[in-house]
């Protein structure tokens, strides 16, 4: 497969050449000058697509880049992506017991207020009740 991309770009190339002859000289140098700039430009990203596509690995104190799954890895990938949701399990955990906490305090405080009025607590369920509540006081 290479050899015959190779073939066509050479074919491609020859017939490009052949064109150019016709063409004034300022347009075949800017020609000239862009297709040297797009080789460069090849080279260059074949230079980074090769160095991109090692591994670097050291001993000692260096640190070691492997773009290979391993199992240590793959054990710090879980670990990372297990961590966000671990935090919020315990985030609603937390809102949810605080909820908790807020109506039992509330729920005191309305017993605290009965407990303390000049209403016994047997008044509450007395059907005349209403009646004394809309009696003024004085």
């Amino acid at each position: 497969m290479e050899a015959l991309q190779a073939r066509f770009g050479l074919r491609i190339a020859a017939r490009l050449s052949e064109g150019s002859r016709e063409l004034p000289h300022d347009i075949s140098e800017r020609l000239k000058a862009s297709r040297e700039l797009a080789l460069e430009r090849a080279r260059l990203a074949r230079r980074v697509e090769a160095a991109t596509s090692t591994q670097v690995s050291g001993s000692g104190p260096t640190a070691t880049l492997s773009l290979g799954g391993g199992s240590k890895s793959d054990w710090w990938l879980k670990l990372a992506s297990a961590l966000p949701m671990a935090a919020l399990v315990a985030g609603f955990l937390f809102i949810a017991h605080a909820h908790t906490r807020q109506q039992i305090a509330a729920a005191a405080e309305i017993d605290a207020a009965l407990l303390s009025d000049d209403v016994p607590p047997v008044a509450y369920s007395d059907p005349g009740f209403v009646e004394f509540l809309k009696t003024p006081r004085d």
